[in-house]
Parts: C-alpha cells; sequence; structure tokens
C-alpha cells in the first residue's frame, strides 16, 4: 500500500521499496523524497479508497444477480453463469 501512498502524492515519483517497508525506499531519477509522515498520513486515505472499491464491487456483483433474479434465472442458473 506505500507505493499507493506515494503515487497518490506524486503521480511522476520514481522510487523502488523494499518489501513495502516506509524505512527501505531509494527515490530514482531526482525524484524529490516524501517525507515519512506524509506518506503514512496518506496510508489511510488510500487505504479508505481500496476498501470502498471492494464494497462497490460487492455492491455491483449484488445488483447483477438482482436484476437476473428479475429477468427469472434461478440461482443455479446465475451460478453457472458466473462459472462457479
Amino acid at each position: 500500500m506505500i507505493h499507493l501512498a506515494i503515487k497518490k502524492i506524486n503521480p511522476n515519483a520514481e522510487f523502488t521499496i523494499n518489501g513495502d517497508d516506509i524505512n527501505q525506499i531509494i527515490w530514482l531519477n531526482g525524484t524529490t523524497p516524501i517525507a515519512k509522515e506524509d506518506i503514512e498520513a496518506m496510508l489511510s486515505t488510500v487505504e479508505a479508497e481500496e476498501a470502498q472499491k471492494i464494497l462497490d464491487k460487492e455492491t455491483a456483483n449484488q445488483s447483477a444477480v438482482n436484476k437476473l433474479k428479475a429477468l427469472g434465472l434461478t440461482d443455479e442458473e446465475i451460478e453457472a453463469f458466473r462459472g462457479n
């Protein structure tokens, strides 16, 4: 998640990071280092956004299932369609 926080702060940042360890960031090609505190502060935003993406996907999935049921498909047919 640290790489996502860095890219949210500076989309053009070039860096490597070892094991998602905030203490092992190597800034590349003249990228201005971002303070560890700024990265840590952005992590909560990134984590919330990732959680929202998961929730949105689950909501869309349930909406699709409900629409298929409204068309008269059975649970078994929906599962077959989904490939489960």
